[in-house]
C-alpha cells in the first residue's frame, strides 16, 4: 500500500480559512457505505441520523494556546510550540529557527515573564525545553500563547474559543479535535433528548496527526504517541449501548484512535489510559465503532488512510472528490462528513 494511493486533488481556494457561524450551519456530506450513496445535508441535521438507544462518543480534551512568539538572548525573533508535557514546566516543542535554536540557547516572551532554555534535541528535530516563571506555566500561556492554528489558516483567529470544541475540558492538545467544531450547545441538548448518551473520552491531539508522510510504503510510516483516557463511567455507557443495540457515533478521528486503542478483542471497551500510537489503516477490522463523523482531511494523510479504512479507499477518494466538484469547505474550519 503506497502514499501516493491516498492523493487526491485539492483546489487552494477550498481550503476554509474562517469558521462558519453558528456552528452547526456548516455542510454535511453523508455517506452511505453500504450502498455508496451520497447525499449533501447541513450538520444541524445529524439527528436525522442518530437514534434512541446510540452513543455520541466525544472528546472533551481542550486546545493550549501553546504557539509562543519571543525574542532570541542573541536577538532575532524565535517560535517555540508545545507538543507534549513531559513535568510541570519541562516540554516536549518544535522551534523555530531550528539552527539557533541549539541546546543551551535561551528566548524570552512577555519582556521576559517567561524563559524557554533549550535543554536537548528529539529525534524528530524538535527540543526538550524547560521554561522558567512565576506561579505556574499554564497562567503564562494563558496571557502569552497564541493558539495553534494549522499552517495552512492563514486568517488571525479573532475568537480563540472558536478553535474549541463546546465541551472541552482537559487542557493538553496542540490541536482541536475538528469534527466536534460543528456541535452547539443546543445541538447536543437536542440529541440528548433524543435518548441518545454522550459520552466523553479523552484523546490530547499532538501536531504529528497534521504531519505528512514521508515514505511511500504506507507500513513505515512511524506513528506518533497520544494521551488516552476512557473512564470507567465511559467504557459502561458505551458497552450498554452495545449490548442493547445501539450504535456507536464516534465523533472525529481523534475519538476512533481511543475507542479502537481501548476495546479488547472480545468487542468490549475497557476503561484504561496510557499512551497510543495506533495506525489505522485499510484492512483494519474495526472493534467498537459504527459511525464516524469528520472534516476532511489532507492528501495522502494517515487521517485520510484511517477514513479509508473503515470505508474503502476508493470510496473515499470518490467521496472526496465530490466534495470538491460540489465546493465544500476542507480541512480544520471546513465542512464535516458523516460516515454510516
Amino acid at each position: 500500500m503506497k502514499t501516493s494511493d491516498f492523493y487526491y486533488e485539492l483546489p487552494e481556494e477550498l481550503i476554509a480559512q474562517t469558521p462558519v457561524e453558528p456552528r452547526d450551519h456548516s455542510r454535511m456530506l453523508v455517506v452511505h457505505r453500504a450502498g455508496g450513496v451520497l447525499e449533501h445535508r447541513h450538520f444541524y441535521d445529524i439527528t436525522d441520523y442518530l437514534n434512541p438507544g446510540d452513543v455520541l462518543v466525544v472528546n472533551n480534551t481542550r486546545v493550549i494556546p501553546a504557539r509562543l512568539i519571543g525574542e532570541r538572548a542573541g536577538g532575532g525573533a524565535a517560535e517555540v510550540l508545545l507538543l507534549k508535557q513531559l513535568g510541570p514546566k519541562r516540554w516536549e516543542t518544535l522551534v523555530r529557527p531550528g539552527r539557533r535554536l541549539k541546546p543551551g540557547a535561551e528566548v524570552s516572551f512577555g519582556g521576559g515573564k517567561l524563559t524557554a532554555r533549550m535543554v536537548d534535541t528529539t529525534d524528530a528535530g524538535g527540543r526538550i525545553v524547560d521554561f522558567f516563571c512565576e506561579g505556574t506555566l499554564e497562567a503564562m500561556l494563558d496571557e502569552l500563547g497564541e493558539m495553534p492554528l494549522p499552517p495552512y489558516i492563514h486568517e488571525k483567529l479573532a475568537d480563540r474559543d472558536r478553535y474549541q470544541t463546546v465541551y472541552a475540558r482537559y487542557d493538553g492538545s496542540a490541536a482541536a479535535p475538528t469534527a466536534g467544531l460543528h456541535f452547539t450547545q443546543a445541538l447536543l441538548e437536542k440529541i440528548r433528548a433524543m435518548g441518545v448518551q454522550i459520552v466523553p473520552v479523552l484523546l490530547h491531539v499532538g501536531l504529528g496527526t497534521f504531519r505528512p508522510v514521508k515514505v511511500e510504503d504506507v507500513e513505515e510510516h512511524e506513528m506518533h504517541s497520544e494521551y488516552y483516557e476512557v473512564t470507567p463511567e465511559a467504557a459502561e455507557a458505551v458497552n450498554a449501548a452495545r449490548a442493547a443495540g445501539g450504535r456507536v457515533f464516534a465523533v472525529g478521528t481523534t475519538s476512533v484512535r481511543t475507542l479502537e486503542s481501548a476495546a479488547g478483542e472480545d468487542g468490549v471497551l475497557r476503561a484504561q489510559s496510557g499512551w497510543t500510537n495506533i495506525f489505522i489503516t485499510p484492512g483494519y477490522r474495526f472493534k467498537m465503532v459504527d459511525a464516524l463523523i469528520t472534516n476532511f482531511h489532507l492528501p495522502e494523510s494517515t487521517l485520510v488512510m484511517l477514513v479509508s479504512a473503515f470505508y474503502s479507499r476508493e470510496g473515499t477518494l470518490a467521496a472526496y472528490e465530490e466534495a470538491v466538484r460540489q465546493k465544500y469547505r476542507f480541512f480544520s474550519f471546513g465542512d464535516a462528513m458523516l460516515l454510516l
